[in-house]
């Protein structure tokens, strides 16, 4: 296009130049300029029936390509509706640009339609939230905006737009995208921590989502299998070691985390879900050493001492801290016995596993399912969580076999996460298989986006694990009071016939024989289709305090 019309045509190209290839919304007339941009630039407009589904699918979109999302949400509610996705977004690091809606300044202090002032609202949860200054400057803006949401540590940025700028003339805004110098790790650190590993006995070492979004996973493997460290991954680490790694000791988590001397965590806040960064200390053993890496300084732990740490693209600090080891004389036969053992262990409670995977208990429980869906998922299946304890288990019992395969709603847990992260999925990856995993609490938040599914034909498997209670919730309560109250879900609702009724395919599953054919059926209907599976409501996910 050699001449902008409008603002909005000047924000999409932007965002074009910036590799967004699809635009998530909800319609709102605030933005219509937007639209129009979106039609002159060919970009796919892929609108939802929620505007929490526009913010999750590009969040997820994000997560998913390594390159930002866009999501562009109408004024007042629609801008509020989508402030738990971008809370979500700012909590998993993800590279998202919201662009919304805001009433005309010609009108501002009226009381015109949805006039609201959201950047405050949103300057907690994002790295950035401002208002376009004018017309002219929207190109500048929305540059503004995609460069610091991109940035490390990356994360979510909001610009409003006037809207009666959005409607004039505007400009065309030529990009300028230098390539900037990743960011180098103190070498004296990584002598530092190298030493560390070199008195180790017991070390294991975590790979998180921020090895996956810093393209460094070919660095973390080498790593780890250059230096022979047990691996337990975290969110968007699993598949760097593909599933059935001989290093990979996610089975034996408890033993690793309870009696390693020292955790390296890779690209990882050290929070709830790895016991706030406390390590060892079962079966006698002392405390662990822990040692932080992460991507920028920002995001290295405060709130727990640990013996080393160190920032920077995570590629340079993996083969940095290589190089170090090399030097401090690392010699992983000292901590051989350690790595058998964890790898022991972690092929005997795969061996155990078969019991439940196979179970033919009913009520189901819920593992069968997993066993069930293993037999059917290819190398490169992407597996979205959204629930309580059935998607509990499932970070138990599936394990990727290719990095970028696994998204759940990360440390924030929002649910509903799910079927806007299944829009992403089936757009970002078309030619492989999506599986969606609802909890039948969370499939209230979102299930009515099956019908944007449907409506753009993206096929999604998905699996409810239907046990008619809040689970997370509800055994805690009761073994806290005694009783539980707000806890429960109709029994077996059918949620399948939800599906049904918005065109796509679904079924109810009550007995273990009927659950491998049912999903058969799903992978092969070519279509968004909920296997709707009963499961036993007194099974309840073992859990502690710690995260461990």
């Amino acid at each position: 296009m050699e001449a902008s019309r409008h603002a909005g045509d000047v924000a999409v190209a932007v965002a074009g130049s910036y590799g967004v290839e699809a635009m998530f919304t909800l319609s709102g007339g605030h933005v219509f300029p937007l639209y129009d941009g979106a039609v002159h630039e060919k970009m796919p407009i892929v609108d939802v029936r929620h505007e929490q589904s526009a913010v999750f699918a590009a969040e997820a979109t994000a997560r998913l390509t390594r390159k930002p999302g866009l999501a562009v949400l109408t004024a007042g509610p629609g801008v509020t509706n989508g402030v738990s996705g971008i809370t979500t977004a700012r909590f998993n690091g993800s590279p998202l640009v919201v662009l919304g809606g805001r009433a005309p300044q010609s009108r501002w202090g009226t009381g015109a339609l949805q006039e609201l002032d959201h950047p405050p609202l949103l300057a907690p949860v994002t790295k950035l939230a401002f208002t376009a200054a004018s017309a002219e400057s929207v190109g500048q803006d929305v540059e503004s905006a995609f460069r610091t949401a991109i940035a490390p540590h990356r994360g979510p940025v909001f610009l409003d737009l006037y809207m009666d700028h959005l409607f004039s003339p505007a400009p065309a805004h030529a990009v300028s995208t230098p390539t900037p110098s990743p960011l180098e790790p103190d070498t004296d650190a990584l002598a530092g921590i190298a030493r560390h590993l070199a008195e180790a006995e017991r070390p294991v070492l975590v790979f998180g989502s921020d090895v996956w979004m810093d393209r460094a996973e070919e660095a973390a493997r080498d790593f780890a299998e250059q230096w022979r460290l047990p691996v337990i991954p975290n969110g968007q680490g699993r598949g760097i070691l593909p599933s059935g790694h001989e290093l990979l000791v996610t089975r034996a988590r408890s033993i690793a985390f309870g009696q390693a001397d020292l955790v390296i965590v890779v690209g990882a806040p050290l929070d709830f879900r790895l016991g706030y960064g406390w390590f060892g200390g079962k079966e006698g053993a002392p405390l662990a050493k822990v040692v932080h890496l992460a991507d920028t300084p920002s995001q290295l732990a405060t709130h727990t001492g640990t013996v080393g740490s160190a920032a920077g693209d995570l590629s340079l600090v993996l083969w940095g801290l290589g190089s170090a080891c090399e030097n401090a004389g690392v010699d992983p036969t000292s901590y051989a016995p350690w790595t058998t053992r964890l790898a022991e262990a972690a092929k005997a409670a795969t061996a155990a596993d078969a019991e439940l995977l196979n179970a033919s208990a009913d009520p189901i429980h819920p593992v069968r399912i997993y066993g069930e869906l293993a037999r059917l998922l290819a190398d490169d299946a992407v597996v979205i969580g959204d629930g309580g304890d059935f998607v509990s288990y499932a970070g138990k019992y599936v394990e990727s076999r290719q990095p970028g395969c696994w998204l759940d709603p990360g440390p924030y847990g929002c649910l509903g996460t799910g079927l806007g992260y299944a829009i992403a999925a089936r757009l970002s990856r078309p030619s492989s298989q999506v599986v969606l995993l609802l909890g039948d609490g969370a499939a209230g938040f979102s299930l009515m986006d099956v019908d944007t599914l449907v409506r753009h034909r993206l096929p999604v498997v998905m699996i409810c694990g239907n046990n008619g209670s809040w689970g997370l919730e509800k055994h805690p309560m009761r073994l806290l009071y005694g009783y539980d109250v707000a806890a429960d879900l109709q029994p077996q609702c059918r949620y399948d016939q939800v599906v049904t009724a918005l065109g796509g395919g679904g079924e109810l599953v009550t007995r273990p024989e009927e659950i491998g054919p049912a999903l058969r059926r799903a992978f092969d209907s070519g279509v968004p289709y909920l296997v709707n599976v009963a499961t036993d409501p007194d099974v309840a996910y073992p859990r502690n305090t710690t995260g461990l």
